[in-house]
């Protein structure tokens, strides 16, 4: 099962290959990492998706707790957070299909930021599954190459992550 994790760290070199290195050890793959410092600037936000097939989430917590430069560790739930993803996308777009795929963009909110002669990029943003559904209907086109940011997000109302009960030593 697929977990979205925000991690507050101390923003100092190495604390993201701690991190990640963590998560490697115990066999878990990060399907997403975004890293960025936050409101204050000793403090960056991790987000991390990733698949949990037999431990439970409690048990990644309490790992990533007894790493020194964590501060707090926090599920971001489905229901009760906005999460975002930036896409860019290189599309095959010969003169016949570009208005096509600018017609998709366009629906899908999305920004075309290069044209050539035979392709054309496009940035999308939005949920994970509004980009996923956007990269299923352009690859009928031809993608040429793809990158996405990773996942970040917050959760919903005026609470923030600080706001969250305080750490619990594993």
């Amino acid at each position: 099962m697929k977990h979205t994790i925000a991690v507050l760290v101390e923003n100092k070199p190495g604390v993201l290959s701690r991190v990640s290195g963590l998560f490697a050890r115990r066999g878990f793959n990060i399907h997403s990492l975004a890293v960025g410092t936050t409101e204050s600037p000793n403090v960056s936000r991790m987000t991390i998706v990733v698949d949990l097939p037999e431990r439970p989430l409690e048990h990644v917590t309490k790992q990533l707790y007894k790493l020194i430069n964590v501060l707090k560790v926090i599920e971001l739930e489905r229901e009760s957070s906005v999460e975002r993803e930036l896409m860019l996308i290189k599309v095959r777009a010969v003169a016949e299909v570009r208005a096509r795929i600018i017609e998709l963009t366009e629906i899908f909110r999305g920004k075309v930021i290069d044209v050539g002669t035979d392709a054309m990029t496009v940035e999308v943003t939005g949920s994970p599954d509004k980009i996923n559904a956007f990269e299923d209907l352009v690859a009928t086109y031809g993608i040429i190459e793809l990158v996405k940011s990773g996942r970040v997000g917050l959760s919903r109302g005026s609470k923030s992550i600080k706001d969250r009960q305080l750490r619990v030593a594993g």
